[in-house]
Parts: structure tokens; sequence; C-alpha cells
């Protein structure tokens, strides 16, 4: 017995690509930008495929740096290059599950950290969001 199980929380590196089939399957692909725990370091990408019902939550709802949960397993895309002929390999995370983690305020923003000037995750709040 296997277990293949991700959970990530992290921003969306830009707004999904969607693809709708004839056999009325839709999929969405994005990427996840996931911080480490230490400041200094360089968010870690992942390659998201979301299908069905999630796909289409993901294309109406989630934009670039948008805050996002998500549940999946790994999966390796093979392909040969047509140009080269070599085979090639991509890491993919499938999403079983998408939780949309950002404010109302983050969504009418335009998904959160989009277009705020800052870096994926702990930017500096402004003056008006200090409490005190």
């Amino acid at each position: 017995m296997g277990v293949n199980s991700i959970t990530l929380v992290g921003r969306a590196g830009r707004d999904p690509e969607v693809r709708y089939f004839e056999s009325g399957s839709v999929v969405a692909n994005l990427t996840l930008a996931v911080n480490r725990r230490s400041s200094g370091d360089e968010p870690d990408w992942f390659n998201l495929e979301i299908w069905g019902k999630q796909a289409q939550v993901a294309a109406d709802y989630v934009r670039k740096g948008a805050l996002v949960g998500i549940i999946g397993s790994f999966k390796l895309d093979r392909w040969t290059d047509r140009a080269s002929g070599e085979e090639r390999t991509k890491p993919v995370i499938r999403v079983d599950r998408l939780e949309l983690l950002g404010s109302k305020r983050d969504a009418e923003n335009g998904g959160g950290m989009a277009g705020s000037g800052s870096s994926f995750g702990g930017g500096a709040p402004s003056e008006e969001e200090v409490p005190f």
C-alpha cells in the first residue's frame, strides 16, 4: 500500500489557463508559489492541474496572487519532444480539493497580493491595516 498525498498553501503565480473539451470536461492549469519557513528563501513553485467542478471554481475565482490551499497527488507527465525526439517529464500536482483562503477584500482587489508591488507572502501591511 502506498500514499501519494500533497497538501499545500500558497499564492497563485498566474491566472488559471482553462480548457474546455467537447466531452464537457474542463481543466485548469496554474502555478502555486509556496514560501518556506525562513523568510530569506525563494518560494517553491508547483504546477497544478485541476479537473471538473474544482477547475471551474478556479477559473471563476482564482487570480494571480490569490491565497489558496490544495489537497492533491503528485504525478509525472511524460512526453516525447517533437523537435528533439527526447523524452521529457514535468512534475504536476493533480488537485483533488481546492480551498479559496483569501478574504472577500482580497477578491475585490483582484486576488490578494497581485498588483500590490510586494512579492508572494510576507509583504508588510500598509498603515491602514495596522490595528494599533
